[in-house]
């Protein structure tokens, strides 16, 4: 439970910026560009770092990665709130990224961990929704919090609760079964390349950047479009909008997870879903309130059985066995958030010089165009872990 809840909190530290963005913009004089760039710097810091932070739980243990990155997102949250300018802003999101590196994948790691093969998805999928629901709170509680205070208060607000959260792993989650001996950097290093030289994994990563990019410039972006297209919506009914999609997709999280453990080939399930997502996306520009709000929470169930499927595929690989998961859910997320913060950047652009409209379409593009690189996956090939299934295949 106190994993979930650290997860929730740390979700709405992800989000609660992207419901105060307008009042960011406001008060530094932003263009959408300078607020994508904002934007970008948090996710450039989690995708640069999930790599490292794989390595540091193979070699210190899932639990105490996860404490660190904890601690530096929430520290740079507090700080956050005292930016004087856009750069200092951008400076403490990045180091808020950084820590979100160190906690995400060692954090669905430590987990997965206490629950079998076969039983996992669900779980998984459960986890994946704890962060829909701390990313729809931060939307909304930070849209209320931004009005009332102001933005810096929501900012401020969602780093303290992912410090109380550290504190609650500190006390009450064991250590977990992280090396005591020696190990030099080599030894390392030749363990960890089983998994940086996995075709699955990197197929997997890169097959579903465009996905990732979608559902991030979704949450992020969609109350500056309501604000810019919707002025009569108001804030916080933009708001609720994307957080209730956000908070559906907590939904498609277990619900993700139950049909993975029972799919016959999971990539044709991401694939699938992953396309639902980019068609829904394109009709954004073109509806008003009244169908946007179903099709928000279609978007939100489809995004959210995507992305428990695609964390639970790696850890059903071989090559993520003997502690090497957390590095394998970290690289495909590496991947996708370092590509996914370029796009959120150009979403920026392509806002500020042609308008939404083509923003959205391009970003629904984008959603199917790698999709193809699931293909390189073999059939079955998550379900290797288990006794007598393939082995595992590496570039």
């Amino acid at each position: 439970m106190v994993l979930f809840l650290a997860r929730v909190a740390y979700a709405f530290s992800w989000y609660d910026i992207g419901a105060v963005l307008p009042l960011v913009g406001t008060r530094f004089a932003a263009s959408p560009e300078d607020l994508g760039i904002i934007l970008g710097a948090f996710l450039a810091g989690a995708g640069i770092f999930q790599v490292p932070a794989g390595f540091v739980a193979l070699r210190w243990g899932n639990r105490r990665s996860s404490l660190f990155g904890l601690v530096l997102m929430g520290s740079a949250g507090v700080l956050s709130a005292f930016s004087p300018n856009l750069f200092a802003l951008g400076l403490t999101r990045f180091a808020a990224g950084v820590g979100a590196a160190f906690f995400f994948a060692p954090g669905l790691s430590l987990i997965a961990s206490y629950y079998p093969s076969g039983q996992r998805g669900p779980v998984i999928g459960w986890y994946n929704g704890a962060f829909n629901l701390g990313a729809s709170a931060g939307l909304i509680g930070g849209a209320l919090v931004g009005v009332a205070l102001g933005w810096e208060w929501a900012l401020g607000i969602g780093g303290v609760a992912i410090l109380c959260a550290a504190g609650g792993i500190a006390r009450w989650i064991p250590s977990d079964a992280a090396r005591t001996e020696r190990i030099g950097f080599r030894a390392l290093w030749k363990e960890g390349a089983v998994v940086l030289r996995s075709r699955p994994v990197w197929a997997l990563a890169v097959g579903l950047v465009g996905f990732w990019a979608v559902v991030n410039v979704v949450g992020l972006y969609f109350v500056e479009f309501a604000q810019q297209q919707r002025p009569g919506w108001g804030l916080g009914l933009a708001a609720a909008v994307v957080a209730g999609s956000v908070l559906v997709s907590g939904l498609g999280g277990p619900f993700g997870g139950w049909l993975a453990e029972r799919s016959a080939d999971r990539r044709r399930l991401v694939a699938a879903f992953a396309s639902l997502t980019a068609l829904l996306v394109v009709t954004i520009p073109f509806l008003s309130l009244g169908p946007l709000v179903p099709l928000l929470l279609l978007l939100g169930l489809a995004d959210g059985v995507v992305f428990a499927v695609q964390y639970l595929m790696p850890t059903y690989y071989p090559e993520a066995t003997g502690g090497r998961s957390a590095l394998a859910v970290g690289l495909i997320n590496s991947v996708q958030v370092l590509v996914g913060s370029g796009l959120t950047v150009l979403f920026g652009v392509v806002v500020a010089r042609f308008g939404f409209t083509d923003a959205w379409l391009l970003s629904g593009v984008l959603g199917v165009a790698l999709l193809p690189f699931l293909l390189l996956i073999p059939s079955g090939y998550d379900r290797s872990a288990a006794p007598g299934g393939p082995k595992a295949t590496t570039t």
